[in-house]
């Protein structure tokens, strides 16, 4: 990104596979235009929410890695081809000053996706959509060792709420916690030292060198991982992935939109609407069940989230 924007909520949602999209340099928002942004946006969190269960359906017969390596490919020339259209081209996106944080950035959001994906088959999507949704709260929580950025006394409350949300959706005294059940909180703490990191880049690099760099170091980390499981799909599944990759190309260019048109504190609300659509599809694609725990937990740490997001834009006003 390139100012000091949050990542938007579920930008890393595994199926998209993807860094946060950028808007292009010095377009200013257009503010007139915040609702149809918004509404984009929910297009767009219902998009990811398909990819979601595209994401499932594939890393269920494959390795997890297999399958955001094709992914990466895929958004690896969509970055390209969208970066080579944009002052400077290619050759301007390559020039950065922090060479070793954005390829850092690339190798984290990479495995922060191959996590998710693990966990999509593991715990389903409406469990791990649940505890990923505290990653506003630890981007808050790392804003201070890792940006030296102060965090009022508010936040830290709004962050403690949000774990005792986790908490509720962990269940703890349902039965001992297993390894499988932390995934997504893993890949909420990488997503939010992705997100910060970004921040931290932003002072010195354009937005698309960042966004440029996120995609090709982030495919070169998972071919390097992922080509030794390598094996040819099945043709119904090539039908899977086609319609992942048409999905992350066609999110993100709206995401890419949305921003265009709207501040970013003003679309972050409304990427949540994820939570619906995932719990919507987990439970009448696949069965999962909406345990009462994991509601009450969710609605805890969105709350607390969106809070937390409010106190921002305040101070940033």
């Amino acid at each position: 990104m390139s100012d000091d924007r949050p990542a938007p909520p579920y930008a890393a949602s595994a199926a998209v596979a993807a860094p946060p999209p950028v808007p292009p340099e010095g377009q200013a928002p257009v503010r007139d235009r915040t609702g149809l942004a918004i509404a984009m946006m929910c297009a767009v969190s219902l998009i990811f929410a398909f990819q979601d269960v595209f994401s499932r359906i594939l890393g269920g017969g494959y390795p997890p890695v297999l399958i955001v390596m094709i992914r990466y490919w895929v958004f690896a020339l969509f970055v390209i081809a969208l970066v080579a259209r944009q002052p400077g081209g290619l050759k301007r996106a390559i020039r950065t000053k922090r060479p070793l944080t954005q390829i850092a950035r690339g190798v984290i959001l990479a495995l922060e996706v191959l996590i998710m994906v693990e966990a999509f088959v593991r715990l389903g999507l409406i469990e791990t959509h649940a505890v990923f949704s505290v990653y506003p709260l630890l981007v808050a929580a790392l804003s201070g060792p890792v940006l030296g950025e102060k965090v009022g006394w508010r936040r830290w409350t709004a962050i403690a709420v949000g774990f005792a949300g986790i908490i509720v959706i962990l269940n703890p005294g349902g039965g001992v916690i297993s390894v499988t059940a932390l995934l997504p909180f893993a890949a909420a703490l990488m997503f939010a030292l992705y997100g910060l990191l970004t921040r931290h880049v932003s002072r010195d690099d354009p937005a698309m060198v960042s966004f440029f760099w996120t995609g090709v170091s982030g495919a070169v980390a998972m071919t390097l991982v992922g080509i030794w499981d390598w094996q040819w799909l099945a043709p119904m599944d090539w039908v899977w992935m086609a319609c992942l990759c048409v999905c992350g190309m066609t999110s993100h260019y709206l995401m890419i939109r949305s921003y265009e048109m709207a501040e970013a504190s003003a679309l972050q609300p409304f990427g949540y609407t994820q939570l619906v659509w995932v719990s919507i599809l987990g439970v009448f694609l696949f069965d999962e069940t909406l345990r009462t725990n994991v509601v009450a937990g969710a609605c805890i740490v969105v709350a607390a989230s969106l809070f937390t997001l409010w106190r921002q834009r305040a101070r940033s006003q």
